[in-house]
């Protein structure tokens, strides 16, 4: 997976999440949008319809004067401990 920041400020993050698709997108929009701080979190596909860009673009903004990349970090680490979970618990009922 290959991370490059498009655009940055206090509130706002654009980054770029080469070799994805919509299923990790889906879950990492839905992981933002659990959090207090997070006022907007949607990704797109191809945003230069015209034959360009084909790699995940994240846009994230936060509230409150959060980090996005902190928010980002936080939804990472969320991801990561429902899947520890379900893992424990697939193990568990397998066994």
């Amino acid at each position: 997976m290959d991370l490059r920041v498009i655009e940055r400020d206090e509130s706002e993050l654009v980054i770029e999440i080469a070799g994805e698709d919509h299923t990790f997108m889906n879950v990492l929009k839905g992981a933002l949008l659990e959090a207090e701080a997070v006022s907007a979190a949607t990704y797109d596909v191809n945003p230069e319809q015209s034959g360009g860009q084909t790699e995940p673009v994240l846009t994230l903004k936060t509230e409150d004067g959060t980090d996005p990349l902190e928010a980002l970090e936080r939804a990472a680490g969320q991801i990561k401990q429902k899947l520890t979970d379900f893992q424990d618990a697939f193990d568990v009922a397998a066994s």
